[in-house]
């Protein structure tokens, strides 16, 4: 079934035309990949898809009934409220039956006449079995496990005002998802979540009930999570029925393909032209000329006016140039760490950490936020001294540094002059180089305030092209990038001739360049000599062997023992719960006898005596349980 469809919608903003005549289905179920280069539109198309914004032509339906989920870049709750206030408004409507039926509790205990007891007993059962079967007794549980996931633990009993940016994201996104919208909007979720946060959310998609629509430049969790691509480029789209390793596959022969056709319309047209020129030229030499020769070359020039022209595909695109050249090369020996930790107050971040970074090694610090990868970076910057051990950077090592805060001393300042306060070369020089890295014409006058976080990104490598480094030192280099940026960085990187040393969560990126991984994991810095999912299956099996050791297996009596411990446990929790149940019927039977001394109408005795019975009859059974050895 159809849940969404989009009709020749357009949509344009300050007079750019962002797109016209687009249409596109999306049918129940369905999990969407929406993709394209950065400024293509794909947010506006979101906001379109969510509600939020009408197109200037055209009309975008929705299945009646939908519940739409949409993530706001920083959703807005009150600033005072602790994170577990704002989770908890997902379940809003649960929470108000929860409240009622507190109150018909209250109600209920007063003494109050018989009629209005039993219509209030009546309504709180109702109440009660709608509460079970909308989930209301797992709201905890379900809070707990998304918190868990995304790694938001040390954020729940804060409050929401005193949150960063990112950190406000993340607790929008684990409301949304717990929210469970039949129509589920996702712009960039992966953007301030760490590895294991991203692996538990491609997990959690994959089983997700509803239809999702996501835009995301992590190639892998894309893989996991789409079955259907939607590609947006040039203002069209144009829908791929596959994940998106295959859908760049089909799309780059879709474009070969079209392209042969191009060329051989274009062949054709040619042809024609060359003919009609000739027969005009026969007509002329013609004594009298020649009408019928003339009235071919026109029906002929008809031909080609009447021709449906199939447009030029592009297919080799503006990219990024990005390459990289290090100055004079370092010693052997580039970054050592020697038995180095780090404490905050009385909450130790690692320690004894041990690390070796060689010239030309490709090294990665991974780990989950708040883990302590960006004190790492700063002590091997120089910005901050370990509590205990050594930090020693090698001889004649120049670092270039790239943050993910990039270039926020620089608001104030245009693209140019933030180039050339680094780069010292001409003005010209300066708009060369910078055109190379997608800045063209007046765009090199924008505020560096008005950037994009992408462009900034651009903006920052286009400076540490052309200054003498021999030592990258990288801190999430692909956000805000679009996967066509990706790739070209991680050329350049390939190709650049001295030692790299990144933290990131893209775990495409990882696999592709780095062979040297340091994981922090449970306050210490566990190294392995692989790419990322090398380092993955090897972390796996070492915490499997750490566990086995901590709770090693058992023999067949301690098994024994331990099977007739939980039985017992069992029996007695079961015990106690069978106590609590005739206790609640004891007291209900009570009730009802208040109840029935008091009844003058021989009907409705009829029916409490009836409801004595039913209730005497579950008393005997339970109290038979209840003693029964």
């Amino acid at each position: 079934m159809i849940i969404c469809s989009v009709n020749h919608v357009a949509k344009m903003y300050g007079g750019n035309t962002i797109f016209e005549d687009i249409s596109l289905e999306i049918k129940e179920k369905e999990r969407v990949g929406l993709v394209g280069r950065n400024g293509s539109g794909k947010t506006t198309l979101f906001r379109l898809l969510a509600g939020q914004e009408t197109p200037d032509a055209g009309q975008i339906h929705w299945k009646k009934g939908l519940k739409i989920g949409y993530l706001e870049q920083i959703p807005e709750y009150e600033q005072s409220m602790k994170v577990k206030e704002v989770l908890k408004k997902a379940f809003s409507d649960l929470e108000t039956i929860e409240g009622k039926i507190k109150q018909m509790e209250q109600e209920m205990a007063q003494d109050i006449n018989p009629e209005q007891l039993l219509l209030l007993m009546e309504e709180y059962g109702k109440l009660q079995e709608y509460f079970t079967n909308a989930g209301g007794y797992e709201m905890e549980a379900k809070i707990e496990k998304m918190v868990n996931g995304l790694k938001i633990e040390q954020l729940v009993m804060k409050e929401y005002g005193a949150l960063s940016g990112g950190e406000k994201t993340k607790v929008g996104l684990a409301m949304l998802l717990l929210q469970e919208p039949d129509f589920l909007l996702l712009d960039e979720p992966t953007n301030h979540l760490d590895l294991m946060a991203v692996e538990w959310l491609g997990k959690f998609l994959q089983d997700y009930h509803g239809t999702i629509l996501v835009v995301s430049h992590d190639r892998y969790f894309l893989d996991e999570v789409i079955q259907k691509v939607v590609d947006l480029e040039d203002g069209e789209v144009t829908t791929y029925y596959t994940n998106f390793t295959n859908f760049t596959k089909e799309k780059e022969e879709r474009l070969l393909r079209e392209f042969q056709a191009y060329e051989e319309q274009q062949k054709k047209i040619k042809k024609m032209r060359e003919a009609i020129k000739r027969l005009r030229e026969w007509a002329n030499r013609a004594n009298p000329p020649n009408e019928g020769l003339h009235k071919r070359a026109r029906n002929m020039e008809r031909a080609i006016e009447r021709m449906e022209k199939l447009a030029r595909p592009i297919i080799n695109r503006k990219k990024m140039n990005f390459d990289m050249e290090a100055s004079d090369r370092s010693g052997k020996d580039v970054i050592q760490l020697k038995n180095v930790s780090k404490s905050f107050g009385d909450q130790l971040l690692f320690q004894q950490v041990q690390m070796q970074i060689s010239y030309k090694d490709r090294a990665a610090i991974i780990g989950e936020n708040g883990s302590g990868k960006s004190t790492l970076l700063k002590m091997i910057l120089q910005q901050m001294d370990p509590d205990i051990g050594e930090v020693k950077m090698g001889s004649n090592v120049k670092i270039g540094y790239l943050s993910q805060h990039v270039l926020m001393e620089m608001e104030g300042e245009t693209v140019i002059e933030a180039f050339r306060n680094e780069v010292h070369v001409t003005e010209g020089e300066a708009r060369h180089i910078l055109a190379q890295f997608l800045f063209y014409g007046y765009s090199v006058f924008r505020k560096v305030s008005n950037l994009s976080g992408g462009e900034r990104m651009r903006l920052r490598l286009a400076q540490l092209m052309y200054q003498e480094i021999n030592l990258l030192i990288l801190d999430e280099p692909t956000n805000h990038l679009d996967i066509e940026s990706r790739e070209v960085l991680e050329e350049a990187l390939e190709d650049f001739d001295g030692t790299i040393l990144a933290v990131s969560h893209d775990r495409y990126f990882l696999n592709k360049l780095f062979q040297k991984i340091y994981w922090i994991q449970t306050k210490e810095v566990h190294y392995f000599e692989g790419n990322y999912t090398y380092a993955r299956e090897k972390s796996t099996e070492r915490q499997t062997s750490k566990n086995l050791q901590t709770n090693p297996v058992k023999s067949k009596k301690e098994k024994k023992a331990t099977i007739k411990e939980k039985q017992e446990r069992e029996a007695s929790f079961n015990q106690i719960q069978l106590e609590k149940e005739v206790e609640g019927l004891e007291k209900k039977i009570s009730e009802l006898e208040k109840i029935m001394e008091i009844e003058t109408d021989w009907g409705k005795l009829e029916q409490l005596f009836s409801k004595k019975e039913e209730l005497e009859r579950q008393w005997e059974e339970l109290y038979g349980l209840m003693n029964r050895k």
